[in-house]
């Protein structure tokens, strides 16, 4: 039987980006281990900090699963200490029962000698854009660069990333296997639990429509000139529409604030910190359009999730946004505020666009799926085994 151990060290106890990948991913490969013949494990690496603490617990999100490993060295140790041959490193390898594949999902994988190594990369932004990222993921490019002179295979989550992949980190297209993601909602997703027990227009005053974004406010999502082409629709067009901007402030955010402030029509644009799912759904299912007109991303799961919950999309043209939306959204040049401007105006000013970027959205969402993801990553493995 094909045995695999797979890094949750990305869990955090609020998911973002990759953490979410791996959560998900770890449910449904548990789901699949009869019927696709393999058993699974799990380890984890604690940070630094909770390991100079001696704080080695297991995130509370895997404390479920059988077959846990805590291997009780950070990761930027275990790299270090893989710059030349250790028996330290050797010394965890029990840990990791004889396992025929060791899967790193935090842009590294444990240098394991008894296994094959799988090593998750979701984009390059590190490398392609790093005007976009800061110091600490700036660094991810020696600890990719280094991990791939013992990975056996790349996966990654879209054919974009897999060209940036090739591109910038030289590694050959037949080492790099494509595994899309899925929405953490599905079509007809219950999010009304909430209405029944929170007065939503504490957090927003429902009654006045909105166009919404949500991700982490950072450089690369391209905020501010959503805040233009905002201001735009309001000065010429005086829409009667809000922007509710949704997500935890991220790396270099200031910027955005000061375009708030700077705004005539700062009074009309929200911003709401990190929400639970099931607010955020709400959200997604109110919202006259959804925007998301980021510079570059691996995927973009709110496009997906956007158009899942039946929410018409524009989104940018660039990187893996189009091979996400299809031909469901209005795709843009993100770096004309104008053309933004227009695209949002055709979606809230003419019915029958939003309806069918609605109807083309839901069934573009159908396409994704995270049995889809775990059935891909399976196959794999199973190509890395031939």
């Amino acid at each position: 039987m094909l045995k695999v151990v797979f890094d949750a060290t990305p869990l955090l106890p609020k998911l973002t980006g990759v953490g979410f990948y791996v959560y998900n991913l770890i449910q449904s490969l548990h789901i699949l281990q009869k019927t696709e013949n393999f058993q699974l494990g799990i380890y984890y690496q604690p940070s630094l900090k909770k390991w100079l603490t001696r704080q080695l617990v297991l995130p509370e999100k895997i404390q479920g699963y059988s077959n846990l490993y805590m291997l009780p060295i950070p990761v930027r140790i275990s790299n270090l200490l893989a710059r030349f041959p250790n028996p330290i490193l050797s010394a965890f390898e029990n840990g990791f029962q004889d396992a025929n594949i060791v899967h790193g999902n935090d842009y590294t994988v444990y240098p394991c000698k008894k296994s094959l190594k799988v090593m998750t990369i979701p984009d390059v932004t590190f490398i392609k854009y790093p005007n976009y990222v800061n110091s600490s993921v700036k660094r991810y490019k020696g600890r990719v660069q280094q991990s791939l002179k013992w990975t056996d295979l790349v996966i990654t989550i879209s054919e974009s990333s897999k060209k940036d992949i090739v591109e910038y980190l030289q590694v050959e297209p037949n080492r790099i296997c494509v595994t899309p993601l899925a929405s953490r909602y599905y079509q007809g997703y219950i999010y009304n639990n909430i209405a029944s027990r929170l007065d939503l227009n504490i957090v927003y005053d429902f009654s006045k429509p909105y166009i919404l974004f949500v991700s982490t406010l950072e450089p690369r999502k391209n905020i501010i000139n959503l805040i233009k082409a905002f201001n735009l629709l309001k000065n010429d067009y005086n829409i009667e529409h809000q922007l509710v901007l949704v997500g935890k402030k991220g790396w270099h955010y200031e910027p955005i604030f000061t375009a708030i402030k700077s705004s005539m029509w700062e009074q009309h644009i929200y911003h709401l910190d990190y929400l639970c799912d099931n607010l955020v759904a709400h959200f997604y299912s109110k919202a006259d359009v959804f925007v998301y007109p980021s510079y570059y991303e691996g995927f973009g799961l709110p496009v997906l999730e956007a158009m899942t919950l039946g929410t018409p999309v524009v989104t940018s043209n660039t990187s893996s946004l189009p091979e996400v939306a299809g031909d469901a959204a209005l795709l843009v040049d993100p770096n004309d505020p104008t053309q933004l401007a227009d695209a949002i105006l055709k979606v809230i000013s003419d019915s029958s666009i939003r309806q069918e970027l609605i109807d083309k959205g839901k069934e573009r969402a159908k396409l994704f799926s995270w049995e889809r993801t775990a059935k891909e990553t399976i196959n794999a493995y199973k190509y890395l085994m031939t």
